[in-house]
């Protein structure tokens, strides 16, 4: 028993002003483990009580939380087992200045992360439009945002992104949007039969919604050409490109068929001719 008792009383010296014995070592790791296991409790019992989304959110800014808690619980037991503590910051407090530094964007993304799931700035399943690209995002981690893009790239962005950038949230006010095709005729076309055909040919596509009605906007009086948009409303915002696309083949077909010219642009080029001087 003495020699169990010697064992634990032990004294450990780092320097000339932290020690500790492995009773001292033991306690701090039974306090950690009965820590993590504690909060792991509150975390289940919590979890069952929320939906999905709230669920995912709570575990979210709980992990961040947990840092907290560990670091409080860790200082408070080095208090009470005689553990000096001001010593212990001081003998590391260029190593922790050191790190506080390299950290510093890591925890600016960690930060941001908490505010965009306290604040419900975006949410799983929003299409984005960050720096250019444009995503659908699939989950929302304490220091990342997964997106997935048109063509299922992936994106991984840094949390402090959303707020220095500007962030479009394409389904902010819902799944609905308006889309817009734009398409030149020559001067001198018959406007009427060209806003029928590019209404008319939107029922050729299933995606577009027939309420709201699609609609064509005169935009602008061009150079080469009269400036038309067809505007049309997607449940799907995410796949529109795409859809442009067929809707742009199918407007060149019926525009041909109807003899309707899409203008491109033309430059005249004027050339001096310069007579060559006589050596007489």
């Amino acid at each position: 028993m003495q020699k169990i008792l010697d064992f634990l009383n032990f004294n450990f010296t780092i320097g000339s002003s932290i020690s500790f014995t492995v009773q001292s070592f033991l306690i701090i790791l039974i306090v950690f483990v009965f820590t993590s296991y504690f909060l792991k409790l509150i975390r289940r019992i919590v979890s069952r009580t929320l939906s999905e989304q709230a669920k995912y959110t709570f575990q979210s800014i709980f992990s961040f939380i947990n840092y907290f808690v560990y670091v409080i619980v860790i200082l408070l037991t080095f208090d009470n087992i005689g553990l000096d503590v001001t010593a212990v910051f001081a003998a590391s407090a260029a190593l922790l200045v050191g790190v506080g530094l390299a950290l510093q964007t890591f925890i600016q993304d960690i930060i941001s992360g908490v505010f965009i799931i306290a604040d419900q700035t975006v949410h799983i399943g929003d299409i984005i439009q960050l720096d250019g690209q444009v995503g659908k995002v699939e989950n929302i981690k304490l220091r990342t945002t997964r997106a997935v893009t048109i063509d299922n790239k992936v994106l991984i962005i840094p949390n402090h992104k959303f707020l220095t950038s500007i962030l479009y949230n394409w389904t902010e006010n819902g799944t609905l949007t308006t889309e817009y095709i734009q398409v030149g005729v020559a001067y001198g076309s018959d406007l009427d039969l060209v806003k029928k055909l590019l209404v008319d040919l939107t029922s050729s596509f299933p995606e577009i919604l027939k309420n709201p009605k699609p609609y064509v906007v005169f935009n602008d009086f061009g150079d080469n050409a009269l400036d038309l948009k067809l505007a049309i409303t997607l449940n799907n915002s995410f796949a529109a490109e795409r859809l442009k696309s067929r809707i742009r083949f199918k407007i060149y077909e019926v525009f041909k068929a109807h003899n309707i010219d899409i203008p491109f642009p033309q430059r005249t080029v004027w050339i001096n001719q310069v007579e060559p001087h006589s050596n007489d």
